[in-house]
């Protein structure tokens, strides 16, 4: 590569003269500088300066089988000789997007046995916004077209995606939105709970949110509720046992499509391959992308449920959405053998019986303790540390996210990449950890609070 003939300071340079960030303060960025990182090792990447960081994100909740993979490399490398591109237009198709879909369809729910290709999960939901409206349009109902989502979701960043997510700074900027997309509270017991509410009766009460919003709108009315089985850019926020059951009671009830969308929680994350399996749930579309190809090529694929995918052939017509890259055959052919690996290391199994556990366990009993710590909670390997000034009372402290960013940032200076959402720091590791590499992250953040809490005091 040639970036070895750059310094720090003449990478940041060109950067800051034509790169255009996403989600970043651009004003901040440039006073500041960027972090580049060249290259990257199992569980660890590394930047300019020669820094081992311990990547508590899996890149951006993707990378599950870890860095340098070379045979991932290499059958990118022999699908580009063999067939580097070619389109699904036209009535044509090529031989890995095929064999992926097989694949997917056997991994899946027993009930979703199609595929749709984009090349990212805002794509992917665009995609699942624009088939759900589609069904009912051909069932001859196409008022039936309003989706129920939640504040504080997250559903991508294009212009269908913002709309269906639940972000009200992405909303501001969005300057309109898609129309007929309502939006009820998360099931975040940390912050909405009552006193004295155990967390079933509130699952039960956050799900009842979602069945208003229907009867509100009028059930002839409401296309589908959209939901990730736990709220990952939000802040890893996850619902009660109550909460999916009761939401599949009333989606079944009302005659409402259930949409799932699990960008980041398919593919192994929470010890199932999808996390509607570990939930038991039959959804009508599920969204995934990220770890599908471990991050290693752009992809994404929204699996349809048979419900949806029977009226969508057996009614026909034009369905007027696709991309160009829809089923790329260097991306598929990736994604094909990433799941191999998968399979062949056994990576879900150890998440559902081993590392998942022990993740819960050692955040409970190594970081829950600090001082600066109201909560600590976890799904396979998805965890969340909520940043409290008062572990009593649960107060938070002010500057609006302050405290989060002082722990991320000391974090990194111990060796450890995890994010800060407000004052919730979150971790989404590769599925390769160990119970060592566990170990040594919980190092890293007591230190890292303990970093924290002398500046923030």
């Amino acid at each position: 590569m040639t970036y070895q003939n750059f310094s720090l300071k003449q990478l940041q340079d060109i950067d800051a003269a034509h790169h255009l960030h996403p989600f970043t303060d651009h004003k901040d960025l440039r006073n500041a500088g960027t972090r580049i990182v060249t290259h990257a090792k199992g569980p660890f990447v590394y930047d300019t300066e020669g820094n081992e960081i311990l990547d508590g994100m899996a890149g951006l909740w993707c990378v599950n089988i870890g860095y340098g993979r070379d045979e991932l490399a290499e059958v990118a490398y022999e699908q580009m000789k063999e067939l580097p591109y070619y389109n699904s237009f036209f009535r044509c198709s090529t031989p890995a997007p095929v064999l992926l879909a097989q694949k997917l369809a056997q991994l899946a729910p027993e009930n979703v046995n199609q595929v749709f290709y984009g090349s990212s999960g805002s794509e992917s939901n665009d995609t699942a916004l624009r088939l759900v409206r589609h069904y009912w349009a051909l069932e001859g109902k196409p008022e039936k077209n309003v989706i129920i989502s939640r504040r504080q979701a997250y559903h991508g960043s294009t212009v269908a995606g913002t709309s269906l997510g639940g972000m009200e700074a992405m909303h501001g900027q969005l300057g309109g939105a898609v129309p007929n997309i309502e939006h009820v509270m998360p099931p975040y017991a940390f912050e909405l709970r009552e006193e004295g509410e155990s967390d079933h009766v509130f699952g039960l009460r956050a799900a009842k949110a979602v069945e208003d919003a229907i009867l509100a709108a009028g059930p002839d009315k409401v296309a589908a509720f959209i939901g990730e089985p736990v709220m990952g850019a939000g802040g890893v926020k996850i619902p009660p046992e109550s909460y999916w059951p009761e939401i599949d009671r009333i989606c079944k009830k009302y005659d409402v499509l259930l949409m799932l969308d699990e960008v980041i929680t398919g593919y192994g994350r929470t010890g199932a391959w999808f996390a509607a399996q570990r939930l038991g749930l039959q959804p009508d579309t599920i969204t995934t992308a990220k770890a599908l190809t471990s991050g290693y090529q752009p992809l994404s694929a929204l699996l349809v449920g048979d419900r949806v995918a029977k009226t969508l052939v057996e009614k026909g017509g034009e369905f007027f959405h696709g991309y160009t890259y829809s089923g790329h055959p260097v991306a598929c052919a990736v994604a094909l053998k990433n799941i191999e690996i998968i399979e062949q290391e056994g990576l879900v199994e150890r998440v559902r019986d081993e590392t998942g556990p022990y993740f819960a366990k050692a955040l409970a009993e190594k970081v829950a303790p600090h001082a600066l710590v109201g909560e600590v909670r976890s799904f396979g390997l998805m965890g969340a540390i909520e940043i409290v000034k008062d572990k009593g009372t649960r107060e938070r402290f002010s500057g609006g996210g302050a405290a989060g960013v002082a722990v991320r940032d000391a974090a990194i200076a111990e060796g450890l990449m995890l994010r800060a959402v407000g004052d919730t720091m979150i971790l989404s590791p590769p599925l390769i950890w160990t119970r060592e590499t566990i170990d040594m992250c919980c190092e890293r953040i007591v230190k890292a609070l303990d970093k924290a809490q002398e500046k923030l005091s």
